[in-house]
């Protein structure tokens, strides 16, 4: 625990403009950004006495171990620069909202030559028309169902395109009258693209005109004596009118709005967003979020439209932004959100009529969804915490493992050995620090030898990182365009040499002086395997000078926990959480081994010389390399041993022989040519 005064700049050395100000902890990780209209002020505010400060505040400002700050020209300028370092760094003390499930999203791929209508989740896509999120995807589809009639675009996949393509008939749709089919030259490329645009007008909530028009050409045909044309064009508005009446009208027509709603206690708030386009409910969200710095809910609504609009454009960003409480700097905030529509956006609170209502229903649905977030997640905090005692207790550690990383062995006979490294922070998964390793100094079964090899790359690196930090210099962002520019925050030393190309497999390569991934050391490393493994993962960190990381492994054959120099292993029992958090990370590191090992493996059937074979179907194939064990023993194998292989003549024989001696000597031995039908050795020799 660091001690604030120890890293506290001088009064005159802080400017009293606008900025925005890191923390970062001993390893130069940045943990905590803010901004600030007085920089001087608001970082007065940390360096006060402990005991007066919120005690999550008091953590963050224990755990950093330098403060750093970037001046801009206006208030503007710090929102904008604090939402990309936020993006960019991932500070463990910000808040950070986290979607309570995956919505669905009608999409409309514009961005293709016949546009295509479908659902879709995950990350936006560039030139795809989004509407909603919806609650369920079958909502969506109901919705598609009812307009296809009147909007007949397509909804089918690229593969059932172009197979219709191939063959020139078109698919169900077609045939029934809800696809245009473009696919077989029905309708032209302009005429389609057309009908997906009326589409997208129709669901950002003009519809008054489609309906009116129907309805028109709905009397024109039977004055004209044309009935059937008059029922269809009848059955059409209706079909509309349906697909309208599932999002109900609740605000004048033509509103477009966001109504952000939070509902908080101590620990932990809960946001519900309805969106509102043309006066009708088209979606609603929900984000849940550990308040791990001390905020109110002026600032909780700042961070979530920061992370709702931060990656928006135009009509994405609508023309009112409704919320329970104004952020500290409203007119920055609402002049960012205009910069990013284009136009002017309204943000405030509603006071009274029709929006003061629905906000009381957007509350109330962020209570209960805050209420039911606490319900699963109460077990799940606890479990987590518990089990990371239950390891340090076990491990004899003095604290709590927060940091886990955890290594695995994979290769196949011997050959394309690779190496996985898994962290977990928190008791949970942080995907983006896992890394691969190539281990090509030798071949053979011998998981130890790889292991030792494997941590001591991994902490050698850790080792250069931290030697590294006292030239580490953070690079100027980039000025706005129009303004003075973002000033660096006094003289800094020269930056340090970029990186070496090369590295691990995976390994950023940052050429920008900012400290690698490698420099967070674990407090726990994990082997997958028994007691020879751990020896060669504490004899690489010892002969590294490292002895302040603890080394466990965990044997698959009854699950034992072992210590370096320890005769008898540490057995957990079966219930223990602590033992359940080791399988996930153990098994989290086999996974990412084995994805790892198959990648090369894929890689390297393409090149098979067994592919030259004449007659040499897959099954013989297979039956071949399960006979050998690998193409390298079958290489070496004589025509009279091959022959003994079920289903293997002698003239096949001399072909596969022929084929395996013209391959080139220097060529990979390739030993995947069928490997599907093979386990994977995953270095557990216990």
């Amino acid at each position: 625990m660091a001690d604030p005064s120890s890293y506290r700049p001088k009064p005159g050395q802080i400017p009293d403009s606008p900025g925005v100000y890191k923390f970062r902890d001993e390893h130069r990780r940045v943990i905590y950004v803010g901004k600030a209209k007085n920089l001087r002020q608001r970082l007065a505010n940390y360096f006060q006495d402990l005991a007066g400060l919120h005690p999550r505040t008091r953590t963050m400002v224990t755990t950093a171990a330098s403060v750093e700050w970037t001046v801009v020209s206006t208030e503007v300028e710090a929102l904008q620069l604090e939402y990309s370092w936020i993006k960019e760094y991932d500070p463990r003390f910000n808040v950070k909202y986290r979607d309570d499930k995956s919505y669905p999203y009608l999409a409309v791929t514009l961005n293709e030559e016949f546009p295509r209508v479908q659902v879709m989740r995950g990350a936006k896509k560039k030139g795809v028309r989004y509407f909603g999120p919806y609650g369920h995807a079958w909502a969506i589809r109901e919705t598609v169902d009812l307009m296809l009639r009147v909007f007949p675009v397509r909804t089918c996949s690229a593969g059932v395109f172009k197979n219709a393509e191939r063959t020139g008939r078109p698919c169900l749709l077609g045939y029934i009258g809800k696809c245009s089919a473009p696919c077989v030259g029905r309708v032209s490329p302009q005429e389609h693209r057309e009908l997906a645009e009326d589409f997208c007008d129709f669901m950002a909530g003009r519809t008054g005109t489609y309906i009116r028009r129907l309805e028109k050409d709905m009397m024109t045909a039977a004055e004209d004596l044309e009935y059937e044309r008059a029922a269809r064009l009848r059955d059409d508005a209706g079909a509309l009118k349906r697909a309208m009446e599932k999002s109900a009208v609740v605000l004048a027509d033509a509103t477009d709005a966001d109504l952000i709603a939070v509902a908080e206690d101590e620990l932990e708030a809960a946001l519900q967003i309805f969106h509102v386009r043309g006066g009708r409910v088209r979606g609603q969200r929900g984000w849940v979020t550990d308040k791990v710095e001390a905020v109110d809910t002026s600032g909780l609504v700042e961070h979530a439209l920061q992370q709702l609009y931060g990656e928006e454009r135009g009509d994405a960003v609508p023309k009112e932004v409704l919320v329970p409480a104004l952020p500290e700097q409203a007119e920055a905030v609402a002049q960012w959100l205009a910069e990013r529509r284009g136009s002017h956006v309204s943000l405030r609170i509603p006071q009274r009529g029709d929006k003061k209502d629905l906000m009381v229903t957007v509350q109330r649905n962020a209570q209960q969804a805050l209420g039911l977030h606490k319900t699963k997640r109460a077990s799940d905090l606890t479990t987590r915490s518990r089990a990371l005692e239950e390891i340090a207790e076990a491990l004899g550690l003095d604290t709590a493992p927060l940091r886990i990383e955890c290594y695995d062995i994979s290769h196949l006979q011997g050959d394309d050995v690779v190496a996985s490294m898994v962290v977990f922070e928190d008791g949970l998964a942080r995907k983006s620090e896992y890394r691969r390793f190539q281990i090509k100094g030798f071949e053979g079964q011998d998981d130890v030898r790889s292991m030792h090899e494997v941590i001591g790359r991994r902490f050698r690196r850790y080792l250069q990182d931290k030697e590294r930090t006292g030239e580490w210099e953070e690079p100027v962002a980039p000025a706005a365009p129009g303004s003075a520019g973002p000033a660096p925050s006094g003289p800094v030393p020269a930056p340090a040499a970029s990186a070496a190309p090369g590295g691990e497999e995976g390994e950023p390569r940052e050429d920008d002086g900012r400290p690698k991934r490698f420099a967070y050391p674990p407090q726990l490393v994990v082997v997958d395997g028994g007691q020879p493994q751990v020896a060669a993962a504490r004899r690489a960190l010892d002969e590294l000078g490292i002895d302040d990381i603890a080394v466990c492994g965990l044997a698959k054959r009854l699950e034992e926990v072992w210590l370096p120099d320890e005769d008898d292993p540490v057995v957990l029992p079966r219930s223990s959480e602590g033992l359940y958090l080791l399988q996930r990370v153990r098994d989290e590191a086999h996974r990412f081994a084995i994805a790892y090992q198959r990648t090369k493996r894929a890689k390297r059937i393409r090149s098979s010389p067994l592919d030259d074979v004449p007659g040499l179907g897959d099954t013989r194939k297979q039956a071949l390399i399960k006979h050998f064990g690998s193409v390298k023993k079958l290489r070496q194998a004589t025509v009279d041993d091959i022959c003994q292989v079920p289903g293997i003549g002698r003239r096949t024989a001399e072909s596969v022989a022929a084929a395996l001696a013209a391959a080139a000597p220097a060529a990979p031995a390739v030993n995947t040519a069928t490997g599907e039908i093979m386990e994977e050795d995953d270095g557990d020799t216990s």
